[in-house]
């Protein structure tokens, strides 16, 4: 089991990193309010994981902290939500406002990220009320806003919209989905994090 890697950030392109540790590189994806808390390319990070194996692949999921990696472990553990899904879910809303939301059982907001219809907002309801009591919702405090926040503007402005647009597709989003949604928030001093950030703001 691959639960924490340490090494040099060479590559960023959300929701995805390539890790350097002692020359081999590792691909791994992180929600995207976890992506934007990364370092700078070149620096090092800490990254805690979850690891899936599949017949057909390996795939790495990071997080900042070991208790967003346990809210994305029982995410996942919810019939019909698998980690592709489970990214997408806490990219759409931080560890907190997805605490708050089945909190409130605020159907009207979980239908609206990517993949999440009401059955499936209802089963997360049912299923994930009992399990975050586990988890330090202490822990969660800061929002979606507050980590992005601290994105440093390391992307090209030129690319900012394609970036933007790739990066909700690899969420979930169909791409006349992603390329409307870009579209309506679209600004010329924007860059493809801000985009990212507006973008999914104007669907809750």
């Amino acid at each position: 089991m691959i639960s924490r890697m340490k090494g040099i950030i060479l590559e960023k392109q959300p929701p995805w990193i390539l890790l350097d540790i002692q020359g081999m590189g590792y691909d791994i994806q992180l929600p995207i309010t976890c992506f934007y808390r990364l370092p700078e390319l070149g620096q090092e990070a800490i990254i805690f994981t979850h690891f899936v194996v599949r017949e057909d692949t390996q795939l790495l999921y990071g997080f900042h902290h070991p208790k967003e990696r346990a809210m994305f472990s029982e995410l996942i553990k919810v019939n019909g939500v698998g980690p592709k899904l489970g990214l997408a879910i806490l990219s759409g809303m931080s560890s907190a406002e997805f605490i708050c939301a089945l909190e409130k059982e605020d159907i009207s907001n979980l239908i609206k990220l990517p993949g999440v219809g009401k059955k499936t907002a209802e089963r997360l309801l049912v299923e994930m009320k009992d399990r975050i009591k586990n988890l330090n919702k202490n822990l969660f405090k800061s929002t979606a806003d507050h980590m992005l926040s601290l994105v440093s503007t390391n992307l090209s402005t030129k690319s900012s919209e394609a970036e933007a647009i790739s990066a909700l597709i690899s969420l979930g989003y169909k791409p006349q989905e992603a390329a409307q949604l870009i579209k309506n928030i679209a600004q010329p001093d924007l860059d493809s994090q801000a985009l990212i950030k507006h973008a999914l703001r104007s669907i809750l």
